[in-house]
């Protein structure tokens, strides 16, 4: 027979994702009995998926206090706060050490897809009782698992957007699944063949598109015949190109910079005002046949681009079908949590600007139900693993009733302002795979073109020609350097 005792039933974390483990990680700190229910065969399988992408922040803020504490004690080399780590080395030199921790690794099962939550024997149309009847979480298979309150660290990977404008799918967009690429492509691995001598289209203006887009550019470097259109919804790009210099995080300054180097210099095509309507297929072979993407302006026109693949980079949404029988109070813009929203919003906010926020305002009608991490989110783009780190501690400490560190806050983001050429440099080239010394061969040789140059982007152009960088990776270099020093107001060298 189950014991129904609220202080004897675990905490059901779903997802063995960094926010999932982090969560596990600050529960086990506390002696909170927990359980973690993972959908996949292994830890952090979504990170998994884009393992080749390397992050624009580095360690320092994609690692877990508690987590770091339980690593340490079992021996763990932490890896240099400055470097930028891929997601292939977030899972191996982080998340698959943290969930092999004798402290987590008995409370984590796999292959355990949570399918629907409700509460034991009641519906939610149901008052009496509530808060005293534990949850029940139903799985694929049938089980159900008791748990005191539930963390949903699922995230949204599961979940991607449509290649239509409007959020709905495209018409014809089911048909052409084949030819339609979500999330990140690893475009020099497994997926080099869809794209090298090919025409492809990027739909999405985010990070992950600006990521596919240079990764395309570096492609067509050795691929001739590699063709890149960029498809946004707006008439101007420069939201994607981001905070440039100025830019908390240079990595992500430098992906800004360098797309917009690309747009400028032709060799990524941009078809701005393009609100996909349509996806026509040309033929019945992916492998080799077309689809054409049609754009309808809101006054019936229509113009179309015909392409070999089609990336959508369009981001990711929550799927709350598996808590249909709680009681949930979700922003009607967002879906996430109604106190969340405003501080969370994109019109406003920055992932370097969201306040820290904890258990208070995750809350919902629902007592002990917690969406946390990407999920929490709902379809706001300005998520930190930081930020869901501090989520799951929140949390994590009002579980175990320690109500004042709970209502703490023990975050400090990412400030806004100018970033160190140097800092901003590093991240590029790191991304570029250059070394630290090639990089900073590069400066040397820079500062020799400068008197001679027009610009500051020429004379990195000028330096990585000399040094044998190629051109993809000198245009990016360029454009960085171009937004630090060109710019009205910035410091002349």
């Amino acid at each position: 027979m189950v014991d129904l005792g609220s202080d004897r039933l675990p905490v059901a974390v779903i997802g063995a994702g960094p926010v999932g483990l982090a969560a596990a990680a600050h529960l086990a700190e506390r002696s909170v009995p927990f359980v973690v229910l993972e959908a996949g065969d292994a830890a952090a399988t979504a990170v998994q998926a884009w393992s080749h992408i390397q992050l624009f922040s580095p360690w320092e803020f994609n690692t877990d206090p508690a987590a770091r504490r339980l690593l340490a004690a079992a021996g763990w080399e932490e890896p240099d706060a400055s470097a930028l780590p891929t997601g292939g080395d977030l899972v191996k030199q982080y998340l698959q050490p943290l969930a092999e921790l004798p402290a987590l690794a008995s409370h984590i099962r796999y292959g355990a897809e949570v399918t629907a939550i409700s509460r034991l024997g009641i519906d939610r149309l149901r008052t009496a009782d509530r808060d005293a009847a534990p949850f029940v979480l139903r799985l694929a298979d049938g089980e159900e698992v008791l748990a005191r309150a539930v963390i949903d660290a699922s995230g949204t990977w599961r979940q991607p957007n449509h290649v239509g404008a409007n959020g709905l799918p495209a018409h014809g967009e089911k048909d052409a699944a084949a030819w339609i690429n979500h999330g990140l492509p690893d475009v020099f691995g497994a997926d080099r063949d869809q794209h090298a001598g090919r025409h492809t289209v990027v739909v999405g203006a985010g990070h992950s598109a600006a990521n596919t887009l240079l990764a395309l550019a570096e492609l067509a470097d050795t691929a001739p015949g590699t063709t890149i259109t960029w498809a946004i919804r707006g008439a101007d790009p420069a939201a994607s190109f981001g905070g440039g210099s100025d830019d908390e995080l240079p990595a992500r300054g430098a992906i800004g910079s360098g797309l917009k180097m690309l747009v400028e210099t032709g060799r990524v095509t941009l078809a701005a005002n393009f609100r996909t309507h349509a996806v026509r297929r040309l033929g019945d072979d992916p492998s080799r046949d077309q689809v054409e993407l049609v754009s309808r302006a809101l006054d019936g026109t229509e113009r179309s681009v015909t392409a070999d693949r089609v990336v959508a980079a369009t981001g990711f949404r929550p799927d709350y079908r598996i808590v249909d029988e709680l009681r949930l109070e979700l922003d009607p813009i967002m879906s996430a949590p109604r106190a969340l929203a405003p501080l969370i919003d994109p019109n406003q906010h920055s992932c370097g600007t969201v306040t820290p926020h904890g258990y208070r305002e995750l809350a919902h009608p629902e007592p002990g139900y917690y969406a946390v991490g990407m999920k929490s989110y709902g379809r706001a783009p300005t998520f930190l693993m930081l930020t869901g780190y501090e989520q799951v501690r929140s949390i994590a400490a009002a579980l175990a009733g320690d109500l004042e560190a709970a209502q703490s806050v023990e975050l400090q983001l990412p400030e806004t302002g100018v970033c160190s050429v140097t800092a901003g440099g590093e991240a590029l080239a790191l991304r570029l795979g250059l070394t630290k010394d090639q990089h900073e061969q590069l400066l040397h040789v820079t500062a020799k073109h400068l008197g001679t140059s027009a610009t500051a982007s020429d004379a990195v152009l000028s330096a990585a020609t000399e040094l044998g960088i190629d051109q993809t990776a000198a245009l990016q270099l360029a454009a960085y350097a171009a937004d630090m020093f060109d710019a009205p107001g910035a410091p002349g060298c």
